[in-house]
């Protein structure tokens, strides 16, 4: 039988010595049978019931605790607390962090370290000038966490806050273009090269203005279909500015209705509307289609094995990087077909949210295209909308009707 790591605190003798076992490690005590001991012992059960996934280092002395060891107790307190894409940036982080100071107390963690800490990140040449910035911000967040839990000294947080963010333009740094509409004709060429799960997704997302996030929790539970008769109504479980606004309904019309009702057909509150394992089935059909030879024996067996545990490959929901990934999936197999004069230019989801509060805005303004993305200010709309490029390449083309200086002599001042 294997040694258990984790065993309950209680009070072991080693020779005259007292001592208990926590994550594979000793913890002393103090000399046996001693009223210090004693003490020591009913401490070492306090500081584990007051923080279980962290115990500082033999003396529980604040500071004493490494860098590394507050980096994992921090992953076990946010991992089932956040979503699996925030957590994998913190991880991120945290690797280099640990990759210079890992073994580092706690206490002797400076804002000079930082900076290093985000040299580093500079220097790898594939982290944006704002990524960089937001990591930096989460090993603050780890200190912080770690001042919460009396294993950090709040001096080091403090100090730490004096770093700036690195500001546009720093050398070596660099900042990715502002994202951009994708224009419909362009959404309209990549949609034949999709799954109908995936431009399902597109359609949606495009009518309704939601985020990539929204669209892919998007569970068979969360859609009300008995509020109106003319509309069902979205409600995610959480969005990005719930504590803003609070919980948000999204009105579905006709169009987004006929989308997602054959995807509702017998599944349960909490799957998924539009999942990958129908994607990937639906993929197979089609490849099953075009096939010009036998399927092999093999591949008869496999298939039959992803059938039965589907789950072993496919999540049930679509995160906003395997949506992201299936578009663009969807753009090379259209480009590997199509004449070089219809190349599908590259675009993401993302640019979706754009293209809806562009296309809302010139049609019926901008205040109604704050109310579709649910912004809370006017300043924000201005981000998503580049209806006002459209009004300025009109004024360009009539401006000869109302040039100033057109037919008009040129006065020449004597001296």
């Amino acid at each position: 039988m294997p040694k258990l790591k984790n065993r309950a605190p209680k009070q072991c003798r080693d020779g005259n010595q007292s001592f208990s076992w926590h994550n594979g490690k000793r913890y002393y005590h103090g000399t046996f049978g001693t009223s210090e001991a004693e003490e020591n012992y009913r401490r070492f059960k306090i500081a584990l019931l007051e923080n279980p996934t962290l115990l500082p280092v033999q003396g529980n002395k604040v500071g004493d605790v490494l860098v590394s060891e507050l980096a994992t107790g921090f992953l076990t307190h946010i991992e089932p607390r956040t979503n699996k894409t925030d957590l994998w940036h913190f991880k991120r982080a945290i690797g280099f962090l640990a990759e210079l100071y890992g073994g580092l107390p706690v206490n002797e963690f400076s804002p000079k370290k930082l900076m290093l800490v985000r040299s580093q990140m500079v220097r790898t040449g594939t982290l944006c000038r704002k990524t960089i910035n937001k990591y930096i911000v989460k090993i603050r967040r780890i200190f912080k966490w770690g001042v919460v839990e009396e294993v950090v000294p709040p001096s080091v947080i403090l100090a730490l806050k004096a770093v700036e963010g690195l500001q546009k333009g720093e050398p070596e740094t660099f900042d990715h273009a502002s994202r951009e509409d994708v224009p419909d004709a362009v959404i309209k060429r990549t949609l034949p090269f999709m799954s109908p799960t995936v431009a399902a997704m597109v359609q949606v997302q495009r009518l309704t203005g939601m985020r990539p996030s929204e669209v892919c929790r998007m569970a068979a539970g969360n859609i009300d279909r008995t509020r109106d008769p003319k509309l069902w109504y979205y409600v995610p479980e959480k969005h990005k500015t719930e504590e803003y606004i609070g919980k948000k309904a999204i009105p579905l019309g006709e169009p987004e209705r006929e989308l997602i009702a054959p995807y509702l057909e017998g599944k349960k509150p909490t799957e998924a509307v539009f999942s990958p394992r129908t994607a990937m089935q639906e993929l197979n059909t089609e490849r099953r289609t075009n096939r010009k030879t036998k399927i092999s024996p093999s591949q008869q067996e496999r298939d039959r094995q992803t059938a039965e545990n589907p789950a072993d490959r496919l999540g049930e929901f679509y995160d906003r990087d395997s949506y992201r990934k299936a578009v663009e999936y969807a753009i090379r197999k259209g480009n590997g077909v199509l004449p070089v004069e219809e190349t599908i230019p590259d675009w993401t989801p993302y640019q979706l949210r754009h293209t809806a509060a562009t296309e809302t805005s010139r049609a019926v303004g901008k205040e109604k295209a704050k109310a579709l993305l649910t912004h809370r200010s006017m300043r924000t709309i201005e981000i998503y909308d580049h209806s006002d490029l459209a009004v300025r390449e009109e004024l360009a083309r009539n401006r000869q009707e109302h040039n100033p200086f057109a037919n008009e002599p040129t006065e020449v001042n004597e001296p």
